[in-house]
């Protein structure tokens, strides 16, 4: 069963651009390349509890927990290391995994 491996970020708003740079060309397509997760969808987050700063969730969509543990296993601390080193403390991060249920889709009436 596919698993969701969901990233949600809270980041100094001064940064938020060169984090979404970093995140679009160097740290989700390494990720991909691990060949651990088939694809990546980066959102911000319009309902955030009131904090400061900005949030993003970053879904990573695994086919199954063997390719999800070869991930945590092999590469997350470096992935991890990674983002603390460019971006140190103005960032914080937690991660949560999901099991992909049933999914439903209707026509929108327009």
């Amino acid at each position: 069963m596919a698993l969701i491996y969901n990233v949600t970020v809270n980041l100094d708003e001064v940064i938020e651009q060169e984090w979404l740079d970093w995140m679009r060309r160097e740290h989700i397509p390494d990720l991909l390349s691990t060949g651990c997760f088939r694809s990546a969808r980066l959102s911000r987050l319009l309902d955030a509890p009131a904090s400061s700063g900005i949030s993003y969730s970053v879904q990573y969509e695994s086919p199954d927990r063997d390719h999800y543990a070869r991930y945590m296993a092999e590469h997350a601390e470096e992935m991890r290391r990674r983002g603390i080193e460019r971006f140190g403390e103005s960032f914080h991060a937690f991660r949560t995994l999901m099991e992909v249920g049933d999914q439903q889709s209707v026509p929108l009436q327009v």
